[in-house]
């Protein structure tokens, strides 16, 4: 006898069901827990991390982020303004800049600026300033995109009905274009802004004093130190979800009023 419709979605929900409590099953018995729990579970050994890691760490990665953010919004606003240009070679360089360093990864842009650039040209910059440049050139060239799209989504009536009233083109796109095209980018530039704050993390190739040290830089300190397995690293990346989920679900509350207002 041929099963309904609603009988194979109740055949189909048990086996999932099942299958999914029998991999619960075999890796709770296949893990040796008290390796895990020395590795991933060792808090009471992390004392000598404290405050340091909130003090200094937390504080450097959200600076780092918000000054990297701070120069990639501006340099990525004008790389947008240059690829909607009618002189081409402005269209022609900003496409090559979005284009590299989109394409290569931060980590090498962050070991130019620290080692590269002091070697060429006998630069000195403090690592605030290297950690700036770095990751706000990789930061801009995605946030390039994302404004280039915005501006092009305002309908262009409202800049034609500014020209018609006697407004200059530029003040049309400052105070008509740009405000809206900020708008409609809100949730994919919060996005960038949780990217940006993980790829602070990578600051710590470049060597620190101890008062510019990151959180990833204090989690990867105390594997060597604490004899804790990787727990610093688990209450590294405890602190950083601190920084993102609260973004994360902005962005989400962002997107949905964006859906809304659409409808």
């Amino acid at each position: 006898m041929a099963m309904t419709t609603s009988q194979r979605a109740r055949m189909s929900k048990t086996i999932q069901i099942g299958i999914f409590v029998i991999a619960i099953v075999a890796v709770i018995a296949a893990v040796d827990w008290d390796k895990t729990a020395y590795a991933f579970f060792s808090f009471d050994k992390l004392g000598p991390m404290f405050p340091d890691m909130i003090l200094i760490g937390l504080k450097n990665t959200i600076f780092y982020t918000i000054i990297s953010f701070a120069f990639g919004l501006v340099l990525g606003l004008i790389l947008a303004l240059m690829k909607m240009a009618s002189f081409a070679p402005y269209r022609w360089f900003a496409t090559a800049f979005i284009e590299f360093f989109r394409g290569i990864p931060a980590i090498l842009v962050l070991l130019a600026f620290g080692f590269g650039l002091p070697q060429a040209f006998g630069t000195n910059w403090p690592q605030p300033v290297n950690v700036m440049f770095a990751l706000g050139l990789v930061s801009s060239a995605y946030i390039a995109e994302t404004l280039r799209a915005g501006l092009q989504a305002v309908p262009k009536g409202q800049t034609e009905a500014a020209r018609s009233l006697g407004m200059p083109a530029w003040r049309a796109m400052v105070t008509i274009v740009i405000p809206q095209a900020f708008k409609i980018v809100l949730p994919p530039m919060t996005n960038e802004i949780i990217l940006l704050t993980k790829d602070t993390s990578l600051a710590f190739i470049l060597g620190a004093s101890f008062a510019q040290y990151e959180m990833t830089k204090f989690g990867r300190d105390g594997i060597s130190s604490l004899d804790a397995g990787i727990t610093p690293l688990v209450v590294a990346g405890l602190f950083y979800l601190v920084i993102t989920i609260p973004l994360s679900l902005v962005a989400r509350k962002l997107e949905s009023r964006s859906a809304r207002t659409q409808r």
